[in-house]
């Protein structure tokens, strides 16, 4: 399970469950950045496929407590490609 809940224009507090519990996470999404990264989208969708993406790249738990959402591309190079998959599936 992934929720997503807008904190501020630009942030969002997002909390990732499953059967083995939760984790917490603050991550900031710029309006430049949600259109390059999938401004069809709202920010939230965005936020949420980008964790989806994550999810199936790593365990809940080695995602950083607080981060950019762009900061994905660093450790993940084909985020930026392979989030349009994630976000038609939303």
């Amino acid at each position: 399970m992934i929720n997503v809940r807008q904190t501020g224009p630009n942030s969002f507090a997002v909390t990732v469950g499953d059967g083995e519990g939760q984790t917490h996470h603050e991550v900031t999404l710029s309006d430049a950045d949600h259109a390059r990264l999938g401004g069809a989208h709202s920010k939230q969708v965005c936020v949420a496929a980008a964790f989806a993406f994550l999810l199936d790249h790593e365990p809940k738990e080695s995602i950083l407590s607080r981060f950019d959402l762009t900061v994905i591309g660093r450790y993940f190079p084909g985020f930026q490609r392979e989030l349009p998959h994630y976000l038609a599936r939303s």
